[in-house]
């Protein structure tokens, strides 16, 4: 679709084999947004959200999965239950934070709310409860390790599958996310690519080839960043099946 014209989807019968106007379509596309400056901006919020959110969560795993202390399944379950919020449900009261923090039209105000992902300290304290014994954490500690070189040292190494399943998990949905950052975003020199596509239906006339485009050349960076971690992903799985 992202190669036809706009005319072949109000055509009947409509029109299902590929057309030749790829790039014609994108140069309408970077006439209306400037796309690789969202790009950009979309590619930043990701990458931090990401790396931010696998040390968080590895941390809390690792501190759920394998310490005791007070209170720790209250606060895991709290954790947990989070999870059944809408998001909607925070928008307001979250906006009203980030702009009395001055992070109105900021990358930081885009990504400070997804820093914290209970979906991840779940994923992390479970592969980690299952993958990391006891006794080698035992070891270590007989050894000198202190806490956080076991986490480095011992930890992180073993739960690299789970890394990045994680990673792609939440760059996908840091990269599909639009609500927060429309909420957030006005200046045309901050948005993130899926903000900078909404601007393209904009109007009465919506080229649909234009925008479909647009959406293509969006989603090349959620294939490469699958391939990248492909090999790992596959094999969090098959382990899994294997236990």
């Amino acid at each position: 679709m992202a190669t036809s014209p706009s005319s072949a989807y109000n055509s009947i019968p409509p029109t299902i084999t590929p057309g030749s106007l790829l790039i014609e379509n994108f140069k309408k596309v970077l006439d209306k947004i400037d796309f690789f400056q969202a790009m950009w901006n979309s590619l930043i919020v990701c990458s931090i959200v990401t790396v931010v959110v696998l040390f968080i969560s590895s941390l809390a795993g690792f501190a759920f999965a394998k310490f005791k202390f007070r209170g720790k399944n209250i606060l895991f379950t709290a954790i947990l239950l989070t999870m059944i919020i809408p998001p909607q449900l925070g928008l307001i009261p979250q906006y009203f934070l980030i702009s009395k923090a001055g992070l109105l039209d900021t990358l930081p105000g885009v990504m400070v709310l997804f820093f914290l992902n209970p979906l991840g300290i779940f994923l992390m304290r479970q592969y980690i409860s299952q993958s990391v014994p006891d006794e080698l954490i035992e070891a270590a500690k007989l050894d000198g390790c202190s806490n956080f070189k076991i986490y480095r040292s011992i930890v992180l190494p073993i739960i690299l599958p789970a890394f990045a399943t994680l990673g792609i998990i939440v760059f996908s949905a840091a990269w599909g996310e639009f609500l927060w950052q429309f909420t957030v975003l006005r200046d045309p020199e901050m948005y993130t690519i899926q903000v900078a596509l909404a601007q393209l239906s904009n109007t009465q006339n919506a080229d649909f080839g234009m925008i479909l485009s647009g959406v293509f050349w969006a989603t090349i960076p959620l294939l490469i960043v699958f391939l990248l971690f492909n090999r790992l992903f596959i094999s969090s799985i098959t382990e899994g099946s294997v236990k």
